[in-house]
């Protein structure tokens, strides 16, 4: 019989706070059956996007509901957030993020009254989430729709990013004639703000004009939009992925039918927030700011990046410790699987270097809300890829607004739900491939699942 769980306030408290057991294969000298390893429990939390206008625009609001990593496994468990879990404060989509280790929940509204306000939750299980800790806006900083992401540097701090542009003329034409003018270049300011996820304290922020090569900028190429900050290994750089968008220096008009420029970030100091240049890859092309999942993470002391409407299709980049692309780190998604115009929507990688890999490709069958999704398993250190056959895959399994995985040491948990049907959550072993299929994911007409937390 089907468990479904409700309320798990009482039994997951319990979980997480006793100790677990695993059986031990070995005996000591005397024949007896050694005492067990304890091994302990975390909340794993399941995002859920309710449909707006369409199906799966995500518009209706965001649902977090948590249950213990056992009961997550645990395929006769039933869970549905759309029906009673934790509403999220946001008019759109929620931007989340969490603790390491699944305890806490952060979260700054997407737009409405109340987008840029930061809030923690105490994740307690089930529906059950405590707000701690002083809400705070960053609004006035960067917006009230703002791109941010929490640096991997023990959950103390967050960091959020905005671009403006304004595209500057010549004088040669009159004010009431600016078809005379001369396109010159395109201004991008960026503005940074870091938070401080322990306090609810803003600590820092700063405006910077960023810009590209002289040729870049008399071409009309400039940076349109900034995302997902990263920290290094060092500490004192963090990189901004970035998109290009570019006019017709003839006219100033908007240009759509342009070359792709090799892929570029911004590196910038930390914590100062100063000083940014702009780094440019010679192996991938297209855009490094991804969407709304985390789109680069330090490993082994460089970060590796994933690219964006790459032509030649995504590819995993390399920044090395020295703040440059190494370029002779090659890793195509499309060689490694044997696809084409693989597009990498969302990844997450253990701590032993291999990762999951949210994408779609020109295989992708076109579903109710977009192009399917796929998931795969692949090694950094081997620049290899295999696609995971053991999830079940279908028109509608939307993956665009994919937003996060779990990564438990070696074990990776995410969500598979097509718009508008149930599905389940999955836990990958990366060291050997095995996958679990885990509690089922009860969904609702037009709505879908945004991954785990």
């Amino acid at each position: 019989m089907k468990r479904s769980f409700l309320n798990y306030k009482t039994l997951s408290s319990i979980a997480l706070l006793t100790v677990g057991l695993t059986t031990a294969c070995t005996t000591d000298d005397n024949g007896v059956d050694p005492e067990p390893e304890p091994t302990e429990s975390r909340w794993i939390t399941v995002a859920a996007a309710r449909m707006g206008d369409n199906p799966g625009d995500g518009n209706g609001g965001t649902l977090i509901y948590s249950l213990s990593s056992e009961e997550a496994k645990d395929p006769t468990v039933s869970i549905a957030p759309f029906d009673n879990g934790f509403i999220v404060p946001s008019n759109r989509t929620a931007r989340l993020q969490s603790s390491e280790d699944g305890s806490t929940m952060f979260n700054i509204s997407y737009a409405g009254d109340t987008g840029g306000n930061y809030t923690k939750y105490t994740v307690e299980g089930g529906q059950n989430f405590t707000q701690t800790g002083t809400e705070v806006s960053i609004a006035p900083y960067v917006g009230s729709a703002p791109r941010w992401i929490k640096l991997f540097d023990g959950d103390k701090t967050g960091s959020a990013v905005y671009v403006s542009t304004e595209h500057q003329f010549d004088d040669n034409g009159t004010p009431d004639d600016a078809t005379d003018d001369t396109y010159l270049r395109t201004e991008a300011t960026m503005g940074v703000v870091t938070l401080d996820l322990v306090n609810s304290l803003i600590t820092g922020f700063e405006e910077n004009s960023v810009a590209l090569s002289e040729d870049e900028e008399a071409n009309g190429y400039y940076i349109s939009r900034i995302d997902m900050p990263t920290l290094n290994a060092a500490g004192d750089k963090l990189y901004i992925g970035a998109r290009l968008s570019k006019v017709d220096p003839a006219t100033g008009e908007s240009d759509s039918d342009y070359e792709i420029l090799g892929s570029k970030t911004i590196v910038l100091d930390y914590p100062s927030l100063l000083n940014p240049t702009v780094i440019s890859s010679g192996v991938g092309y297209g855009n490094t700011n991804g969407y709304r999942s985390i789109n680069s993470f330090e490993y082994n002391g460089d970060v590796y990046q994933a690219n964006q409407g790459d032509p030649n299709g995504s590819h995993i980049l390399k920044i090395g410790a020295n703040n440059q692309y190494d370029d002779s780190y090659v890793f195509s998604l499309d060689d490694a699987l044997g696809i084409d115009e693989a597009y990498i929507l969302a990844w997450r990688p253990a701590a032993n270097g291999k990762a999951v890999v949210a994408y779609r490709d020109a295989s992708s069958a076109e579903g109710v809300a977009g192009a399917q999704g796929f998931f795969a398993l692949v090694d950094l250190n081997t620049k290899t890829a295999e696609k995971i056959e053991d999830i079940p895959y279908e028109a509608d399994f939307y993956l665009f607004q994919y937003q996060g995985f779990v990564v438990d040491g070696t074990e990776i948990y995410l969500t598979q739900a097509p718009v508008g049907k149930n599905g389940n959550i999955y836990v990958v072993e990366t060291e050997t491939g095995d996958v679990t299929k885990g509690a089922e994911l009860v969904n609702v007409d037009g709505s879908h699942y945004i991954g785990v937390f």
